[in-house]
């Protein structure tokens, strides 16, 4: 990662507020907001409550499918899951698997796309977009992040990245959706960077798109972790360290914090979400 300094050698950044440009970031985050807020899926219950990933008996047979493959391979993998146990798991007949999907990849690519979109929504609702600071909603979503690593795993790490995994060399169309549902998730991540740097006058050799996309990989790489070490912990630890990056990145040199780990407007863990499917 590059240091943030410009070409001279020295760091140009600050982190005082750029007052000419805050109506305009102003005006985009309000945009953000109401796009954000206009929809919120029935039955996602924003609360550190475990969703239940079983499908849900009034769904229909394809909502059904989803919701199984995503949480079998989830917990399994996409290679150790078959079409039956998805299709015992959601409580439809082979014949009715075939009707809505050409084949076990098919529905991995469509179990992805959905989970985009599950996901997008499950961010769009969360408590830090209150902050008027972009830089806040950025650390409170760092926040969010942790909070959800509650419990095993599978109750917190990414489909996509635990697919990507497995498929990225024999299954390319399966990789492209999983690129896409990272990606786009990082797309959302980088609007609020963007923000921050301009508000807080952050002029450096590094992008917002370049952080959004190093954020995902520490994120993907704790999940890693964790199932490696057995324990959410190791993880967390990761997200502290990352935190903490991220503030270094929008302070001026020499200057002492402004943010306390731990007092400054942090998301409360009691209001995160589990990341479990609800259907």
């Amino acid at each position: 990662m590059a240091d943030g300094r410009g070409p001279s050698g020295n760091q140009s950044h600050t982190h005082e507020v750029a007052t000419e440009v805050a109506p305009q970031v102003v005006a985009s985050r309000i945009s953000r907001r109401m796009a954000s807020t206009a929809y919120r899926p029935v039955g996602m219950i924003f609360s550190m409550g475990r969703q239940s990933t079983n499908p849900s008996p009034t769904g229909g047979a394809r909502a059904k499918l989803l919701a199984a493959a995503i949480s079998l391979i989830r917990e399994k993998g996409y290679a150790a899951t078959s079409v039956d146990e998805v299709c015992g798991k959601a409580g439809v007949t082979k014949g009715a698997f075939f009707h809505h999907f050409a084949s076990k990849d098919a529905l991995a690519v469509a179990a992805v796309n959905h989970w985009s979109e599950l996901d997008h929504d499950h961010f769009a609702a969360a408590p830090y977009h209150r902050f008027d600071d972009p830089l806040d909603s950025l650390l409170g979503y760092l926040d969010f992040r942790k909070a959800m690593l509650r419990g095993a795993a599978v109750e917190f790490s990414c489909l996509a990245g635990t697919m990507i995994q497995e498929t990225y060399e024999t299954h390319p169309e399966i990789r492209r959706a999983c690129e896409a549902c990272i990606v786009r998730h990082a797309t959302e991540v980088e609007s609020e960077i963007a923000d921050a740097m301009k508000l807080h006058h952050i002029r450096a050799t590094w992008t917002a798109e370049s952080l959004a996309l190093y954020i995902q990989a520490v994120l993907q790489g704790a999940f890693i972790l964790a199932k490696a070490k057995g324990t959410a912990e190791v993880a967390a630890a990761s997200v502290d360290h990352l935190r903490r990056y991220v503030e270094s990145l929008f302070r001026r040199p020499g200057a002492k914090p402004d943010r306390k780990q731990g007092s400054s407007r942090k998301i409360e863990s009691g209001a995160a979400p589990s990341r479990r499917e609800a259907t």
